[in-house]
């Protein structure tokens, strides 16, 4: 009778051993509640459009909301830092830009260091840059605007995201390229500086072909230059700057990056989500039509190209004699 009741005892303590061991690995199941994605950016300028897109296909993947965080000010910093001290635990990333890698190496104090800091979960997509005035300019092609930056030199604006964002990487390196002089008026975000070129209060702006089109097709900005290797699908008839004689050319990207030390698994699932999103006909159609190519690097790969690329900004910034502050 003894050995009977210990052996039913056994019996129930084993399933409820079972039962928590269920629970707990449930719980463990990755991801088991919604993901954020901070955009250190305003709100509708290429990073965030893009990112939006993304993370909508990425959620119905995941079978959780991805939900996307506007952040901006302070040069991307203050967003940038919110994801550094976040959890590592896949639940809250950062979607970025060469911004991630240029910003810690403009200022005196460095705030973060992107390889040390931050994990790669994945590219989003690469594009050209397309440079715009205002409809209501007097330039209507390139050759026509760097006449005019010429005869006034250092007194033409141009507008970028913030201080060592792409937009405004991309600006003075087409500027030495091009032997002009212009001043350089930040905001926080493409999206914050579109309407005042549109309204003529600076003169151009570096942006990605998503967050100006709606611009563009009413006649509010003019294309007059792509900065790429190659014209873009959206803008056909617009010249590359090298075809109209100012050799410069480079493409920029946008990424997701985690805290570093988040769980190879996490990384792994999250990197599927992109790429399974990036590879679905309506979203790509979509990031093409916007001027984009969808990537889908391994987080392997986008974290050898993120030290390839931060040489790359290094030597920019050499070159350029851009001023730390």
């Amino acid at each position: 009778m003894t050995f009977r009741i210990l052996a039913i005892k056994g019996l129930a303590l084993l399933g409820l051993l079972c039962t928590t061991n269920s629970a707990a690995f449930a719980d463990a199941a990755f991801p088991s509640r919604p993901i954020r994605i901070i955009v250190p950016t305003a709100p509708g300028g290429t990073l965030d459009l893009t990112t939006r897109l993304y993370a909508q296909k990425m959620g119905e993947d995941l079978g959780q909301p991805v939900i996307v965080e506007n952040r901006p000010g302070g040069d991307t910093i203050p967003g940038t830092l919110a994801v550094k001290d976040a959890a590592a635990d896949g639940y809250t990333l950062l979607a970025q830009a060469e911004g991630l890698l240029m910003v810690p190496q403009l200022r005196v104090e460095q705030p973060f260091e992107p390889l040390k800091d931050f994990t790669g979960v994945g590219l989003m997509a690469r594009f050209p840059f397309v440079m715009v005035v205002g409809g209501d300019q007097p330039d209507r092609t390139l050759a026509d605007f760097i006449a005019r930056a010429k005869e006034n030199s250092g007194k033409l604006t141009y507008a970028s995201a913030g201080v060592a964002t792409p937009p405004h990487v991309v600006a003075p390196m087409f500027l030495k390229a091009a032997g002009l002089e212009l001043l350089h008026v930040p905001y926080k975000g493409n999206g914050a500086a579109l309407p005042d070129v549109v309204a003529g209060r600076v003169d151009m702006i570096f942006d990605g072909y998503i967050s100006s089109s709606s611009f563009l097709k009413a006649g509010k900005l003019r294309a007059i230059g792509i900065a790429g290797p190659k014209r873009t699908t959206p803008l056909p008839d617009v010249p590359t700057l090298m075809e109209a004689g100012v050799e410069f050319g480079p493409l920029s990207w946008l990424g997701i990056v985690a805290p570093a030390g988040t769980p190879d698994d996490a990384i792994a699932r999250l990197w599927e989500a992109l790429v399974r999103a990036s590879k679905d006909p309506a979203l790509s159609e979509r990031v093409r039509a916007d001027g984009s190519e969808p990537a889908s690097e391994t987080a392997a790969e986008f974290n050898a190209f993120l030290t390839t690329e931060y040489k790359r900004m290094s030597d920019a910034i050499t070159t350029l004699n851009l001023e730390k502050k």
